[in-house]
């Protein structure tokens, strides 16, 4: 009888060996799937991440700031605002106009006339004129040229009606004077004379523009009339508004405007000259 052939247990232990060894391979590339799949999806996430920040911070940004433009953007030659004709009948005999310092004559200017009639022994007659005119641009911080404009007109209006020294004040709307004007007349006693001071004030868009007359009679003259004076004052303040609202090439056409600089703002015009 033959005996059952006896295994050798070490063979046993070879073949459970290999088994694992088998198994192991297959675990790691399990693992560096997993791996591998996990790292991926990081980098989507992160990206995605990324651009939505960037889509939310465009989203964000506000635009650039914009202001309607002003309609002048140049003024005109100030000596020349008034014809030869009116200057003559307001301050006759008079010399050329004397032009007011100005850094920037496209945002600020004036001139100025006076003359003195000398009538011998029955006195003399005294007449001073002065046009000064002044530009606001627009501007992203402060606003529209036009509203700086009549934010300085009210501010000029209620100087001139509360002029040191001013007695019998007296005020009234102009009309066909820009966009909106207002005549202010008042006496100014001084020791030469009374001087009757005439002052229109006139917005027209973004330019404010105030017409100084007065007139005295001297050395025993008789003072002129008010009524007079005023007259002539509005009849030259219309005329030098069309001087502005005609200036060559100085009107725009408008849209929006980026910031620049704003106007220097103007003193109150002197009431009478010494």
């Amino acid at each position: 009888m033959q005996r059952r052939a006896q295994r050798d247990p070490s063979v046993k232990r070879l073949h459970r060996v290999l088994a694992g060894a088998a198994v192991v391979p297959a675990m790691l590339i399990v693992a560096g799937c997993s791996s591998d799949s996990g790292s991926d999806d990081g980098k989507d996430k992160a990206a995605g991440g990324s651009a939505s920040a960037s889509a939310s911070a465009s989203a964000s940004a506000s635009p650039s700031p914009t202001v309607r433009a002003a309609v002048y953007k140049d003024l005109p030659e100030a000596c020349d605002v008034l014809s030869k004709k009116t200057l003559d009948d307001l301050v006759p005999k008079a010399k050329s106009g004397k032009e007011s310092q100005s850094e920037d004559i496209s945002t600020r200017a004036g001139c100025s006339w006076d003359s003195l009639a000398n009538n011998g022994v029955d006195g003399s007659q005294f007449r001073w004129l002065s046009v000064s005119m002044l530009r606001f641009e627009s501007d992203t911080t402060r606003g529209a040229g036009d509203e700086l404009a009549k934010e300085y007109y009210d501010k000029q209006v209620g100087d001139v009606q509360a002029a040191e020294g001013a007695e019998d004040t007296k005020s009234e709307p102009v009309t066909e004077t820009g966009d909106e004007a207002t005549a202010v007349r008042y006496d100014l006693k001084k020791k030469e004379g009374t001087f009757k001071q005439q002052t229109v004030v006139a917005r027209v868009e973004n330019v404010v523009l105030t017409l100084d007359y007065n007139g005295a009679g001297l050395a025993g003259d008789k003072a002129p009339s008010a009524d007079d004076l005023m007259k002539d004052a509005k009849k030259a303040a219309k005329e030098a508004v069309k001087a502005v609202t005609g200036s060559g090439g100085g009107k725009s056409s408008g849209g929006d405007a980026e910031s620049g600089s704003p106007s220097k703002p103007a003193s109150s015009s002197a009431p009478a000259k010494d």
